[in-house]
């Protein structure tokens, strides 16, 4: 059966011009979604050529029409599409409207790897001096912990100002004696039950690490409200079914729940931020929010520094 509209298209023919023309030439609409989980030109935007940014620009009523709460120059700049982004501003799009609790496209350029993707850049239009510091950390941040796959199944807390020492004591662990092998416990995790009670523990700077390379006991909710008293704890869950999972307790309380999604029209300045520049890097971004520094990922995968067993308690309620 013939596809029409946009009946089909998937993510890579948002590169095929002469599939995207031959479709509009058909009739599919250039500002209707139809079947596509967004507007045309978002999609586009996101995932397509300059080329196909520039059929589509020339028939949409409107190259800044907002789906969202931005445009589809604003889609560009965050998917880490320049080309595409270009290609818009020379359709019309405007790169300093302000959106996105008041980031324009333009200005978030500024912490992309491209800052001068617009060269009209207004006088008044700049990061400020913590932007900017946000900016330098984040780069150095993601390059010393790197990605993550995530479905490893891999669980993190990151606690703010106390040491491995500190943690260990707030959460009454035991670690390890010399008459325990660590690696043949850490050898039989897929048996379940034993090796859900055995958790990493590692200074770093700024802080803590607590993790589970195969487990979720670092971002249970009485881990956290543990480890946060008087401080702040971010952990998060590396979710094979549902993706990653995270949750902030500050001073022993559930302060949010962050799904890492992308950033919603209503979030913070700081928050929008710290979104793109830990995009898909869940592990850093979980590090930045309670402050650690990490030179290096072996806090994370191992070995730490010492391994413990936690107690039998409701690590849930």
């Amino acid at each position: 059966m013939e596809e029409t509209g946009w009946s089909g298209v998937r993510r890579n023919d948002w590169k095929d011009v002469e599939l995207i023309r031959a479709r509009l030439d058909a009739g599919a609409d250039p500002d209707n979604p139809g079947f596509l989980r967004e507007p045309p030109l978002t999609e586009a935007a996101q995932f397509g050529s300059p080329e196909v940014i520039a059929v589509l620009a020339a028939r949409v009523r409107d190259v800044d029409a907002e789906y969202a709460g931005c445009t589809p120059l604003w889609d560009a700049v965050y998917a880490g599409r320049p080309d595409n982004a270009r290609a818009l501003a020379e359709a019309g799009a405007d790169p300093w409207r302000p959106m996105m609790s008041g980031w324009s496209p333009g200005r978030l350029s500024l912490a992309t790897p491209t800052p001068d993707l617009f060269t009209d850049r207004p006088a008044d239009v700049r990061l400020s001096a913590a932007e900017s510091a946000a900016v330098a950390e984040a780069r150095r941040l993601n390059a010393a912990v790197g990605r993550f796959s995530p479905h490893e199944g891999l669980g993190v807390a990151c606690v703010s100002g106390i040491s491995a020492a500190d943690a260990v004591k707030r959460l009454d662990a035991t670690p390890l004696g010399d008459d325990e092998d660590a690696d043949e416990i850490v050898a039989r995790y897929a048996d379940g039950k034993e090796s859900m009670a055995i958790v990493g523990v590692s200074d770093v700077p700024g802080g803590c690490v607590v993790t589970q390379p195969w487990g979720f006991m670092p971002s249970t909710p009485k881990v956290g409200e543990l480890l946060s008293k008087g401080t702040v704890c971010y952990a998060m869950y590396a979710n094979a079914a549902s993706g990653n999972q995270g949750r902030c307790h500050r001073d022993g309380v559930l302060e949010y729940w962050d799904d890492r999604g992308d950033p919603s029209p209503e979030a913070s300045t700081d928050d929008l931020l710290a979104r793109y520049l830990y995009k898909r890097q869940a592990v850093a971004y979980s590090c930045a929010r309670a402050g650690l520094r990490l030179t290096d990922r072996r806090p994370i995968i191992g070995p730490p520094d010492l391994w413990v067993r936690l107690p039998e308690r409701d690590y849930w309620h």
